[in-house]
């Protein structure tokens, strides 16, 4: 055996092992194996148009690659096997395609012969969007039929409800903002059916709970919530926003164990995305585990849970930073305004199972329900809607001593509350300034969760420190309190607390 076939077989690992290759086998061309990923080529084409004519400028991608439509709205670009949808960033003035309310803006590939073809038909809307409105539903989570059964009797209703009491014909959709089952996918059929109920267009954001927990990396997570919603991450375009979904939620490879995270692909799916979008344009960016939260803060934990944040956060801020950006999330069951960007604020939104169906509030005391956003131009304001109970409610008063850390004080939880809110309080009719707030828990939390044996439905769930509690300390002779709650947008929000009766907290 000749030396430079003696240092070949050594690189393969064969030399003295008896192996012999043959001059034939040395020379031939390789060959593609009957396993793995087939990265062949596809060509995708085809047309985006409304009434029979071609729609300009809209984007259109397969996750990898973002396209424009010509000027007749066709398109054409080559993708590869391993991209599994082409879809459509819906372009502004048009309804959202859906059955019964969830949305359909995407074609799933079937290439022939490396092309697929796929055409998009839209319908102009009957009139402007520039004023819109949207709503968050965070964890609507279900894992029995009796949950489903409070999301279609309660909560559906309860939106279809607050759509109703807005003049006719103002336009609404909706952010399933992830978790929409616990894990049982049967009953995905159960938040669908609600959905129709509410009569409102929803587009789905992936959570933890909605992932297949047998599958052998994140890539394979998704297969289910796919099969049912299409691509995990896509944009779409109403008035002057821009709403961008990402998945961030990276399954490791174990039942129930992922980061917070966002993949390469998709931080360079997101580059293209925005490149089209003018710079100081409202971003909408739709997640399910929070971008960022401050509980590690408040629990004086060492660092923050890597399954409760962004890991690779600063990348998505540092392509957020050219726009004005909100970024919408739920996971945590608990609600809550970031603000430290100064082109960001980050909304983590209490839930529409509260603390997992087992009461009226989640864990920090917000009770169950969703965030409402109102758009005019590139303005959004937004407030929380309690389900079951008037928009106007957004403030639960305590008397003294409901806060055992604070016995002379009473107290008050704003739930909605951020650093442009003023809190202030009244003692029988007379104004004395600003509530000081304070890292507490809310005493209804304390009350319905504390403790090994309750709630009785899951008895692991337990009250959490919240930084949005207020107090004041009352006069002896004090016979009622006013708590004046003032949001960033002027809304001013009141509760009355008589001191000389004794209330029930459930309100």
């Amino acid at each position: 055996m000749s030396q430079k076939r003696r240092t070949f077989l050594k690189s393969l690992g064969l030399a003295g092992v008896g192996f012999t290759l043959s001059p034939s086998i040395l020379q031939a061309k390789p060959k593609a194996l009957a396993i793995g990923k087939d990265l062949s080529l596809v060509t995708l084409s085809g047309k985006v148009y409304a009434n029979g004519k071609g729609v300009a400028g809209v984007a259109v991608t397969d996750g990898i690659n973002v396209v424009l439509t010509d000027a007749s709205g066709k398109y054409e670009f080559e993708s590869n096997a391993t991209a599994e949808f082409v879809y459509i960033s819906i372009p502004r003035g048009y309804e959202f395609n859906n059955e019964k309310s969830i949305t359909r803006f995407y074609k799933k590939i079937e290439s022939i012969k490396g092309r697929f073809k796929a055409d998009f038909d839209l319908k102009k809307l009957a009139q402007d969007d520039t004023k819109h409105n949207f709503v968050v539903w965070a964890d609507p989570q279900i894992i029995s039929e009796a949950d489903a059964v409070q999301l279609k009797q309660e909560s559906a209703p309860d939106l279809k409800q607050l759509v109703g009491s807005y003049p006719k014909d103002t336009l609404f959709h909706g952010i399933g903002c992830g978790d929409l089952v616990w894990d049982k996918f049967e009953l995905f059929e159960d938040y669908q059916e609600a959905l129709a109920i509410t009569g409102v267009p929803f587009f789905q954001v992936i959570g933890n709970h909605d992932m297949n927990l047998d599958a052998r990396t994140d890539e394979g997570s998704a297969e289910k919530f796919k099969e049912l919603f299409g691509p995990t991450y896509y944009s779409f375009n109403r008035g002057d926003i821009h709403y961008v979904v990402l998945d961030d939620v990276f399954f490791i490879g174990t039942a129930k164990k992922y980061i917070g995270y966002l993949t390469e692909r998709q931080l360079a799916w997101l580059e293209q995305d925005l490149a089209i979008v003018k710079p100081g344009s409202t971003v909408v960016v739709n997640v399910h585990i929070p971008v960022y939260t401050k509980q590690h803060i408040r629990n004086k934990d060492k660092e923050e849970s890597i399954g409760g944040v962004v890991s690779n956060r600063k990348e998505l801020y540092r392509i957020l930073k050219p726009y004005k950006a909100h970024i919408m999330s739920g996971h945590t069951h608990f609600n809550e305004k970031i603000v430290d960007n100064e082109n960001i604020v980050e909304h983590v939104h209490g839930t529409v199972c509260g603390a997992w169906w087992t009461g009226p509030i989640c864990y920090d005391g917000t009770p169950s329900g969703y965030g409402v956003y109102e758009v005019n131009g590139s303005d959004v304001q937004w407030y929380y809607k309690s389900t079951g109970l008037p928009k106007e409610h957004q403030l639960r008063i305590y008397p003294a001593g409901a806060v055992a850390e604070k016995p002379e004080h009473v107290a008050a939880n704003v739930w909605n509350w951020d650093p442009e809110w003023k809190v202030e309080w009244l003692e029988d009719g007379k104004p004395m300034g600003e509530m000081q707030r304070e890292t507490a828990k809310d005493p209804l939390s304390i009350e319905l969760h504390e403790g090994a044996a309750k709630p009785a439905k899951h008895k692991w769930v337990e009250p959490l420190l919240t930084d949005h509690m207020f107090f004041a300390k009352p006069s002896a002779a004090a016979s009622s309190i006013t708590v004046v709650a003032t949001d960033r947008f002027g809304k001013i929000y009141k509760e009355e607390l008589k001191l000389e009766t004794t209330q029930s907290l459930v309100r």
